[in-house]
């Protein structure tokens, strides 16, 4: 194993650079939003208090918010593991037709972010809405079952990551282990639960972690299936009295703690480390080849698993190809158009918020590329003590809920240097803001467009910094050291010899960036207040609030949407295979 090299000064001069970049648009927000919920005066964030987060638990409606969202969490997660885990053990352990394509068809359900999803199922779930169409029922997903709504919702985009994870966890296991157990006469269902699910529950806890994180503060599919009584659309609605009220900052403050405690007690209970193994995998053809019914029965349940995860997306489909009102109580649409086609692109505010989202998009994978391969650098290539922590720091917007990051961002307009003047008591002078109209969100002449860049780009930074940490370690640093003893520079050597050789990497975890870029919820929907700033999923949900052909147009723009991450999806897949799944990891 290659020896780290001595840290040399100007590796300290990136990561003290780095940190404070962290610490500005990660930490410093967080932070914010905590002072503001402690603040005995919040128009100007002075002084300490408890009361509002006392009114906040004395509140009945703000109680029920808080225990919905986590009921959500955790029948979503337990939905997700349920569906995951058996296609995870089956596609790590045996051979079946068609598995390739079974399991590429396994991320197709990332392609489109729940809330848009949601128009979807709300065509299909609704009371006049296909499903009951076909069965004869009468379930309204739009009444006294928007829970479950929300949740299945929720379940069909998320359940990848768990798989993701688990089969990663799966194929590193030593097939001798279960061999062992078999041989001194254990079962299957035995060796599942003592042999091999206490070795992969690592993997689970950390697709476990982000789907729960996720569903606990996910903000649009509440949103779409009108079920108000959760916390993260409260603290939605309390952003417009954000300025003079401090209740949405409690809310927040309570809605980070939950998940950190929540997250803490999954660790302790469930995350602990595994138990150790000699050797991984350390005998090929571990796979045993399923023939006949049993083969094709396996199939048959991968393909199951994989129509009904698609679902939301062909009721988006369909929504976008139906003439209105021509899908009410049908099974299929009873006529069909291409014209909600051509408003998604030539509709004005439409191709504004596409074009918003491009821009918006390119920039943060730009600086998350850069980002990523500094920070991977200084992970991997050296010995600078303190890489642990920035480490640390670029993987903590996976724990951090989004819908918090964004409240964050918005407190920190409010604040100096952008908002307030800063006080400083004990001189008896005020300093005025001195970037004041830089960063502005609910402001008269709002500028959010670099907020959103930053926005994206912290939100998304893991995914590039685990692609490219993932290459960095594949790759050996002799050829880095062999370019210099040459001659070139450091830089040189990074720039023409690793830089190549990870390449797949980086256009994977750049893809990545993009992809989720282009249809982020929490940040979208917050930061950007007026419709010439709308990106995408803002645009979305604007339509899905206008009457008449409002969700048709909607679900276009979804679909467009759904061929762009489909596109960037699959690239990343090919170029990083099993590798994926740690992207998605905590």
């Amino acid at each position: 194993m290659r020896d780290l090299p001595r840290a040399h000064p100007w590796h300290y001069v990136l990561l003290a650079g780095l940190l404070v970049v962290l610490g500005a648009f990660l930490v410093h927000p967080i932070l914010l939003t905590v002072r503001g919920g402690f603040a005995a005066d919040p128009a100007t964030g002075r002084g300490f208090t408890l009361d509002h987060l006392r009114l906040v638990f004395l509140d009945p409606t703000l109680l029920a918010g808080l225990g919905n969202s986590f009921m959500v969490a955790v029948c979503t997660t337990l939905l997700c593991v349920v569906i995951a885990l058996p296609l995870a053990v089956a596609g790590a352990n045996y051979r079946f037709p068609c598995k390739s394509a079974l399991n590429a068809m396994i991320l197709v359900p990332l392609i489109l972010p729940p809330f848009v999803g949601a128009i979807g199922l709300r065509a299909l779930l609704g009371r006049e809405g296909a499903i009951n169409a076909l069965l004869g029922t009468e379930w309204d997903v739009l009444g006294e079952g928007r829970f479950w709504g929300v949740v299945i919702a929720e379940a069909l985009h998320l359940y990848p990551i768990i798989y993701l994870n688990a089969a990663a966890a799966l194929a590193n296991l030593d097939p001798a282990l279960d061999e062992a157990a078999e041989n001194l006469g254990a079962g299957p269902w035995r060796r599942f639960f003592r042999v091999t699910l206490p070795l992969i529950r690592p993997g689970l806890f950390a697709g476990g972690t982000i789907v729960f994180i996720w569903s606990f503060t996910e903000l649009g599919t509440p949103l779409m299936f009108d079920y108000y009584t959760v916390t993260p659309v409260q603290v939605f609605f309390g952003l417009k009295e954000v300025e003079n009220s401090a209740q949405p900052y409690a809310l927040t403050v309570v809605l980070l703690a939950s998940s950190v405690l929540l997250y803490v007690l999954g660790r302790v209970a469930f995350g602990r480390r595994g138990h150790a193994m000699y050797s991984k995998a350390s005998r090929a053809g571990g796979e045993t080849v399923l023939r006949g019914p049993v083969g094709w029965a396996v199939t048959l349940g991968f393909a199951a698993v994989t129509l009904v995860a698609v679902l939301p997306h062909l009721g988006v489909i369909f929504t976008s190809l139906s003439v209105p009102g021509r899908w009410y109580g049908t099974i299929l649409p009873t006529e069909f158009t291409l014209d909600h086609f051509g408003a998604a692109l030539g509709d004005e505010a439409a191709s504004t918020s596409i074009r918003n989202s491009l821009v918006l998009s390119l920039a943060a994978m730009g600086l998350d590329l850069l980002l990523g391969l500094v920070v991977a650098y200084l992970v991997v290539r050296t010995g600078v003590r303190g890489r642990n922590v920035l480490d640390a720091l670029c993987m903590l917007p996976l724990a951090v809920p989004g819908l918090v990051m964004a409240f964050g961002y918005v407190a920190m307009t409010l604040a100096w240097p952008f908002g307030r003047p800063l006080s400083i008591p004990w001189l008896g002078v005020e300093v005025p803001p001195l970037l004041a109209g830089t960063l502005d969100v609910l402001g008269p002449d709002p500028n959010p467009f670099p907020l959103l860049v930053i926005a994206y780009a912290v939100r998304r930074l893991p995914y590039i910094v685990r692609a490219t940490v993932a290459g960095l370690e594949q790759t050996s640093g002799e050829l880095e050291d062999a370019a210099v003893n040459l001659g070139a520079s450091r830089l040189t050597a990074v720039r023409k010899v690793i830089v190549p050789l990870i390449m797949a990497n980086l256009i994977a975890g750049g893809l990545l960036v993009f992809s989720f870029s282009m249809l982020e919820v929490s940040d979208s929907l917050i930061l950007a207040q007026k419709a010439e700033h709308y990106p995408i999923t803002k645009q979305i949900f604007a339509f899905t609030e206008t009457l008449g052909t409002g969700q048709y147009v909607a679900s276009a723009m979804g679909v467009w949407g759904m061929a762009l991450l489909t596109v960037t999806l699959v690239g990343a897949s090919a170029l990083l295979g099993r590798k994926l799944g740690s992207i998605f990891r905590v």
